[in-house]
C-alpha cells in the first residue's frame, strides 16, 4: 500500500502536469498609429528631460535646493506620459538663460516636494511622514 504523503505528491504533481498543459486564449488588437506616436513622444519627452537634468548647471541648481539628481530621474521616470510631454514642453518654452532653468528648477523642486508630502517618496527630511 502506498504512503499516503506519497500519493498526495503523485496527485499534486498531475494536477500540475495537467494545468499547465491548458492553453490559455490568446489576445490580441491593432494598435494604433496614434498610440504609437504618442508612445514615441512620451519616449522621447523622457529622454530630452533625462539630458536635461544631466546637465552640469542644472545639478548644480538641483544640489543648491538640496535635490538628488538621481532622486529627479526617479520622479521623471514615475510620471504619467502626460506629465511629461507637459514638463518636457515647459522646459523647451523657456527662455536659454538663467531665469527659465531657475523656473523648471523650482517647478521640478515644487513636485517633488508635493509627491514627498503626499507620501509617496522621502526625499526631503523636513515634510513629515506617517
Amino acid at each position: 500500500m502506498p504512503h499516503p504523503f506519497k500519493k498526495l505528491c503523485v496527485h499534486a504533481a498531475m494536477i500540475a502536469f495537467v494545468s499547465v498543459g491548458i492553453a490559455q486564449p490568446a489576445q490580441a488588437a491593432l494598435v494604433g498609429t496614434a498610440q504609437v506616436v504618442t508612445a514615441a513622444n512620451a519616449d522621447q519627452a523622457r529622454a530630452h528631460l533625462a539630458a536635461t537634468l544631466n546637465r552640469a548647471d542644472v545639478q548644480a541648481e538641483l544640489q543648491r535646493y538640496h535635490i538628488d539628481p538621481a532622486d529627479a530621474q526617479a520622479r521623471i521616470a514615475a510620471l504619467s506620459d502626460a506629465e511629461v510631454a507637459a514638463m518636457a514642453h515647459q522646459v523647451d518654452s523657456l527662455p536659454a538663460g538663467g531665469d527659465g532653468l531657475v523656473g523648471a528648477l523650482v517647478f521640478i523642486f515644487v513636485l517633488l516636494l508635493v509627491t514627498d508630502i503626499l507620501g509617496l517618496t522621502k526625499v526631503f527630511p523636513f515634510t513629515r511622514h506617517r
